[in-house]
């Protein structure tokens, strides 16, 4: 008897559901190159564009947090996220071990293949990605390697070259805190001294700073945005969280400097990108900072780019964020994913 494979699209269609129906809503354990990493799949009807969602961080999942972000966003797109290679839940599933490591073309082949477990699963041909900071990095090194796979490109709080982006933080912080004349931050500041840098602590003592620069010219995101859902409210996944976010941000900035970020060029990529190229930069991003991403902007050729800045929104997401994040991909993105 020949065995008759249905992908989910085809169900959907069969089953005639009705527009308020929820097509997916799935979050399970996927073999991704060779461990079971966490994928999360909901959408509330099959035709909608599929949206792959790349997390930060490193080490930083967006699945607990996805429902209250997100949750009106699945009207309009079939959303796809997953924790990454040694973070959230699939940090619990398989601990690395401490001198497992980290590195970009493993995390860029795990995305390509999480963004073709999707494709089948929903019976599509291409995705639109979207990714922000960290993710910002994976994002054109997966279209780079497998265009064909994705009809557009969203990019948020751009990492473009590491000693650009680091330098240029610094620089602007260091600004910042002088003309507010704040002794406590320009001394912290000044005692690190100008990057590069080989201690990772001082990347967290720069990041301390640039939080709170950045939390006097912003809008703030709300608190329920970061209670965590089911099944993700518990000690167990807290745990595994915190454990996989020590492990990754090291991974990413290693020892003595010579970690992910330190091999992070989107110039080596080359210009010329197959997909439309879309950037979306907080004006008051003091880490990945809006000169830097520019610049690179400016130096790509797409069949279709734009640039994007907004006030009062800083590295990490804010309604303000979103919300633009949103009507750019209901606007300009769906109808060429359509």
């Amino acid at each position: 008897m020949k065995k008759i494979i249905l992908t989910l699209a085809s169900v959907c269609g069969l089953l005639a559901l009705p527009a308020h129906a929820a097509c997916i809503d799935e979050q399970k354990f996927v073999p991704i190159n060779g461990i079971e990493q966490w994928v999360v799949i909901r959408g509330e009807k099959c035709e909608k564009p599929v949206l792959i969602i790349v997390h930060g961080g490193p080490g930083n999942p967006m699945t607990p947090y996805a429902k209250a972000i997100y949750g009106p966003w699945e009207k309009e797109f079939t959303l796809v996220l997953w924790d990454q290679r040694g973070s959230g839940m699939t940090y619990g599933r398989k601990p690395p071990a401490k001198d497992d490591p980290l590195t970009l073309e493993l995390m860029r082949d795990d995305g390509i293949a999480v963004t073709e477990y999707a494709l089948k699963r929903l019976g599509k041909r291409k995705a639109i990605l979207k990714g922000a900071s960290w993710s910002s990095v994976l994002g054109p090194l997966m279209i780079k390697a497998r265009p064909e796979l994705y009809s557009a490109y969203v990019g948020t709080a751009h990492m473009v070259r590491h000693p650009d982006n680091i330098k240029s933080s610094y620089a602007r912080t260091l600004e910042l805190a002088k003309a507010a004349r704040d002794a406590d931050s320009i001394a912290k500041l000044e005692a690190l001294g100008t990057p590069p840098w080989t201690n990772p602590r001082n990347f967290g003592i720069l990041r301390r700073v640039t939080r709170k620069y950045e939390a006097m010219a912003t809008d703030p995101a709300p608190a329920s945005w970061w209670k965590p859902e089911a099944p993700y409210a518990t000690a167990k996944y807290e745990a595994d969280y915190t454990a996989g976010e020590d492990y990754s941000f090291l991974q990413f900035v290693g020892w003595k400097g010579d970690g992910m970020a330190s091999k992070v060029d989107a110039y080596k990529l080359g210009p010329s990108f197959d997909v439309p190229v879309f950037i979306i930069q907080g004006e008051e991003d003091l880490v990945t900072t809006p000169d830097v991403a520019r610049a690179f902007y400016d130096a790509i050729h797409a069949p279709k780019k734009e640039f994007i800045l907004l006030p009062r929104v800083g590295h990490d997401p804010n309604p303000l964020m979103v919300d633009a994040q949103l009507k750019l991909l209901r606007e300009k993105v769906r109808p060429l994913a359509d």
